[in-house]
């Protein structure tokens, strides 16, 4: 199909979330821990993301306790991590730092 997005593996996978600060493969995902200094900071990226991801069209699988939100991005109807994935992770420490 056209409008397959390739997944990333192996080495590609390995070296483009090098490139993310603070994000780890996780199986067929990737995946990171933001911490704040309080609830209402971490509700605040929290919003700031789902704001992104849903002008994006692709959307995280996360939670969120206390002061700490963990993230898990997969593109599912890929079945694994592809370029929306690391678009979205960017995106989404773009947040944390504003």
């Amino acid at each position: 199909m056209s409008d397959e997005i390739p997944t990333l593996d192996g080495d590609g996978l390995d070296e483009a979330v090098a490139g993310l600060a603070g994000w780890q493969v996780d199986g067929d995902a990737i995946s990171k821990k933001y911490v704040f200094g309080d609830f209402c900071q971490a509700f605040a990226f929290m919003t700031r993301c789902a704001l992104e991801a849903e002008r994006r069209g692709h959307h995280p699988d996360w939670r969120n306790v206390y002061k700490t939100v963990f993230v898990t991005l997969s593109t599912h109807e890929a079945g694994g991590v592809t370029s929306r994935d690391l678009e979205l992770a960017q995106a989404f420490d773009r947040a944390a730092s504003g």
